[in-house]
């Protein structure tokens, strides 16, 4: 910034010493009896006719041409400069303030992002970036025209010293005029921010929810809160351009007001020539055409200051809410998941209490109980998502506050009950856009066929190029639960996690990635979170929860005679 500051300073210099130029150039048919050209009028300004004096240049009408022509020449060239590094750098700074949101996104704490709103986030990486971009755009520029500003008041001093104080008097003046509008401005562009969060919170809602809100029809009202959100945004919108518009028109008179108030007085008052106040007149034309500019950007900068305020808060929740990990790394999962009388609670209302399991390698263990005991939660604690205390949960025997959360969630596969899909080719969901090459075409197809989906791929018209749609509308549930099944074997995991797979889908799907579980017991450390009983029949071990911290292990059979609880689950659900 220091550098480009310094190009515009240097522009307007340049400009400053071209527009010097002027005076000679008019008076160059008047000179003294020596043949000099009359500098009375210059003030200070005349060092630089002095100067070429010295370099031998005769003030010739030429002369005078050649070297202005050569001033504005060298002018445009600091000016491609400073406006070329600018852009530079408005570049790097948008680029650099989405790769740091982006890696501080991915560090997000997770129990922080679950109380997070939705539609900060997607509007602060979208359209907020972009305004704090225009902000950073127009301060820069600001500074710039200050700069200019700055360098043309100083010349037209040396020029005129009591006209330019006269006018600058003025200008400092005038911005009390705007004081008000800025005011409003910077309301208004607060209020902007927030109702776009709004906004952009019922978007994603009717995105996910679009498929229930057209069948039941409630997408008409539903339709009614967006419009009024962005009728919302417009009234702010507005206002911040109702503000503009009126500072932008009032600008260009109140300059001329106080540039003819200032001619006045030096004419009237002090009873100055015009031509004593000419050069300075030159200068301040210029220095008041950048202060218009350095107005109309600081108004920009308001406009945008709702939307930086945002960021400077969301970056900094980032920052403070960023996720701890330990620094042993998993590079291999050898071993087993033990529980030593495990606790976990919610706002001091306990969940699990005094669990004590062991889940060994290549074993397939089912997680059932009700709502609430805390199934879910306990395997966001085999994710690293929740941390519980110190020595209750070991992965491998390594206490997992003290494990590289990054190298265990490699170990992991995870299929929640709504599939994880992405708006893109078979290929690249399963893959993860890794690079297509000949062996990974061939890694995907081997995943395919452990998620038991190679036959249903292959019999479509574009094989592992089809496109699978929003949400994977173009596929069936089943079939997008074994894609989902495919993406996490494809990354060679040791532990596969199914969250309620299969509790969305119908008896034929279930029965499908039912079989496909079956297959794959015995290479993989399978956790089922079922809620459908015959999920988990064939399971090792089943963990039982129940309310109040209370729980059971066993086998299918065995909890079956064990518990007259599980034993009216199973009856419930026709299994027995």
């Amino acid at each position: 910034m220091i550098i480009a500051l310094g190009a515009s300073m240097l522009v307007a210099i340049l400009d400053g010493i071209g527009l010097t130029m002027f005076l000679p150039l008019l008076k160059v048919a008047g000179t003294d009896q020596n043949g000099g050209v009359v500098t009375e009028s210059m003030g200070d300004m005349a060092i630089v006719l002095d100067a070429l004096g010295q370099l031998g240049i005769d003030l010739t009408l030429l002369n005078i041409l050649v070297v202005m022509f050569g001033f504005f020449v060298l002018k445009g060239i600091a000016k491609f400069m400073a406006d070329f590094y600018r852009v530079i750098l408005q570049q790097r700074f948008a680029n650099r303030l989405r790769i740091e949101n982006m890696s501080l996104l991915a560090g997000y704490d997770y129990q922080a992002f679950a109380k997070s709103n939705s539609g900060r986030i997607q509007n602060t990486f979208s359209g907020e970036v972009n305004r704090v971009h225009n902000a950073y755009k127009a301060y820069f520029t600001m500074l710039q025209q200050a700069i200019m500003t700055m360098v043309y008041v100083f010349l037209a001093y040396s020029a005129n010293p009591r006209f330019a104080l006269i006018v600058a008097g003025g200008g400092v003046i005038s911005n009390l005029a705007f004081s008000r509008i800025y005011g409003i401005t910077k309301d208004a562009s607060r209020q902007m921010t927030l109702r776009m969060h709004g906004f952009q919170q019922f978007l994603i809602q009717s995105v996910t929810s679009f498929k229930f809100l057209k069948a039941t029809d409630l997408i008409t009202p539903y339709k009614k809160k967006i419009i009024k959100s962005i009728i919302g945004i417009e009234e702010q919108q507005r206002k911040v351009n109702t503000m503009s518009a009126i500072s932008s028109a009032m600008r260009e008179p109140i300059i001329i007001l106080i540039v003819a108030a200032a001619i006045l007085i030096q004419v009237e008052i002090f009873g100055e020539s015009l031509g004593l106040i000419i050069l300075s007149l030159l200068f301040f034309y210029r220095g008041l055409t950048s202060l218009v500019a350095l107005q109309g950007n600081y108004n920009t900068f308001l406009s945008n200051l709702g939307a930086l305020d945002n960021m400077q808060e969301f970056v900094a929740e980032l920052k403070r809410d960023q996720e701890t990990t330990g620094n042993r790394k998993l590079t291999t999962f050898n071993e087993g998941i033990v529980m030593k009388n495990l606790y976990y609670s919610y706002d001091d209302e306990s969940v699990i209490e005094d669990l004590s399991v062991t889940i060994r390698k290549n074993s397939t263990v089912g997680l059932v109980g009700e709502s609430g005991t805390g199934k879910t939660t306990l395997v966001n604690l085999f994710c690293g998502l929740l941390k519980p205390a110190p020595g209750m949960l070991f992965i491998d025997g390594i206490d997992v506050n003290e494990l590289d959360v990054h190298s265990l969630r490699q170990r992991i596969g995870y299929v929640t009950q709504e599939p994880q899909v992405f708006t893109d080719s078979i290929f690249d969901n399963i893959s993860f856009w890794e690079k297509r090459t000949p062996e990974s075409e061939k890694k995907v197809w081997e995943a395919l066929r452990l998620a038991h989906a190679a036959d249903f791929v292959a019999a479509l018209p574009q094989g592992l190029d089809t496109v699978i749609g929003i949400n994977g509308v173009n596929l069936s549930g089943g079939q997008r639960q074994r894609i989902s099944i495919a993406r996490e074997l494809y990354r060679d995991v040791d532990i596969l996690i199914l969250d309620e797979a299969t509790s969305a889908l119908d008896s034929q799907s279930e029965k499908a990635i039912q079989e496909n579980i079956e297959s794959l017991s015995g290479n993989y450390t399978i956790i089922v979170i079922a809620h459908r009983l015959s999920t988990i029949r064939k399971a090792d071990k089943i963990v039982y929860l129940q309310p109040g911290g209370r729980y059971q292990v066993g086998t299918f059979d065995g909890l079956t005679e064990a518990s007259e609880t599980f034993q009216r689950m199973v009856a419930l659900q026709s299994m027995a």
